[in-house]
């Protein structure tokens, strides 16, 4: 079993009033989590029950919310219990029928799951406002694979591990490039099957998110704009060239991206600018959640090719962990181009406060920073700037701005570089 992070976070949440609602990728752990979960209340004394619109014989409980309320009744009783439903998004106007059964005050905690299809991330969030908290549950972060793959051995002690093991550091890593972090793939030890499951996810989010859920006929169009994005991680998008290239009509290549996005395939960064003459103002960047289905969409699932290929799967790793570092802030996460080439690959936004950040895929051994980021410290003036790379651990003065060089594998670890 592979510890998620997230467990703690939503087993403190159990005891107050408002929904969980956890969103995430389809096949991420959702329904495992729940199961977990519901298992700890149980050891408790407490009542609880699962249900899933997945499941056909649990579907019939869904149709109003007297014949939910009865079957809970029947389960649970008057008293205080736990229900958890499972897959929400398959439940017509589910936003409506969630907020109907908040408003009764019934004296029963909603655990709610669903992947993220267009209806479970807005209509149900607008319907539901001020009445539930949202959770949102990725494929495995490369921490919790880290530690499912070290046995659990080294807990707070696992930057320590890396920093000593240095071959078996890279091992990891390397794995985690090439297959990413979806739970099924990351436990199946044979290649074959990895390949096999992993062409399931994809197969089953084509067909049952994007055809059935999201109503799109177009597939095949779908999975070519995918597949784009896939070639061109972390590099500006433009529109029209994708609307050209596939065939379709501007407006469903922005649709498209926007389901994809929602349904947690892809992740859109947007450029941070103050000067609307020099600086790129509109354009975006896409990331992959899941680095393994990225390398599958392009033919590259466990065998990435060396080099800047490489790169920028790991540039997309780190986008993955400052995410997951500012989930809970209000921070906000972009990347800096100017119209002459120049480029910083993050800029984090806390406050009135400015971050960029650099990523090197390389085992730096002296520091050397290069013209854009000296241009962006010169133009803004940050109070601390970070290059991630492989190895290199040290800071240096460049004018008011320290510049702090780390290993990916402490910024894995550490709060303190985003913290205010």
């Amino acid at each position: 079993m592979i510890k998620r992070r997230l467990f703690k976070t939503l087993q403190g949440h159990l005891e107050q009033k408002e929904i969980s609602l956890i969103v995430g990728p389809r096949q991420a752990g959702k329904t495992t989590l729940m199961l977990m979960l519901k298992e700890v209340l149980e050891r408790r004394g407490a009542k609880t029950l699962f249900l899933s619109l997945d499941f056909e014989r649990d579907q019939p409980f869904f149709k109003s919310q007297t014949d939910l309320i009865n079957k809970i009744l029947l389960e649970i009783g008057r008293e205080k219990g736990f229900v958890f439903i499972d897959e929400i998004q398959r439940k017509e106007n589910a936003g409506l029928f969630l907020k109907g059964l908040f408003d009764l005050n019934l004296p029963y905690k909603l655990v709610v799951s669903g992947s993220g299809s267009i209806e479970l991330k807005e209509k149900i969030q607008e319907s539901i406002v001020g009445r539930k908290r949202i959770f949102e549950l990725g494929t495995i972060s490369f921490e919790e694979f880290a530690d499912f793959k070290t046995d659990y051995r080294y807990g707070e002690n696992l930057a320590d591990y890396f920093a000593i093991e240095r071959n078996q550091r890279e091992q990891l890593l390397d794995e985690y490039l090439k297959f990413g972090g979806y739970p099924r793939v990351v436990i199946e030890p044979r290649l074959n099957e990895k390949i096999r499951i992993i062409d399931d996810i994809y197969r089953s989010y084509l067909e049952r998110d994007v055809s059935y859920l999201l109503r799109v006929n177009k597939t095949e169009a779908f999975s070519a704009l995918i597949r784009m994005l896939a070639s061109q991680i972390g590099r500006l998008v433009n529109y029209s060239e994708l609307s050209s290239t596939l065939g379709v009509a501007l407006q469903t290549v922005k649709k498209y991206l926007w389901y994809a996005e929602k349904t947690f395939v892809v992740e859109k960064v947007t450029p941070y600018f103050r000067n609307v003459r020099k600086e790129i103002t509109k354009s975006p960047v896409y990331y992959f959640n899941d680095l393994g289905l990225r390398n599958y969409a392009l033919g590259l699932f466990g065998n990435l090719i060396a080099g800047a290929e490489t790169g920028f799967v790991f540039q997309n790793l780190v986008l993955n962990i400052l995410k997951e570092k500012l989930m809970f802030t209000p921070g906000e996460l972009h990347f800096w181009r100017t119209k002459d080439k120049a480029e910083v690959d993050f800029v984090i936004i806390l406050g009135r406060e400015v971050i960029p950040v650099e990523v090197k895929f390389r085992h730096l051994e002296t520091i050397k920073i290069g013209r854009s980021f000296r241009n962006f410290i010169a133009r803004y003036r940050p109070q601390r700037a970070y290059v991630i790379n492989l190895t290199l651990e040290r800071s240096t003065q460049l004018e008011e701005t320290m510049v702090h060089f780390i290993p990916f594998y402490r910024l894995i670890l550490a709060s303190f570089p985003f913290t205010p």
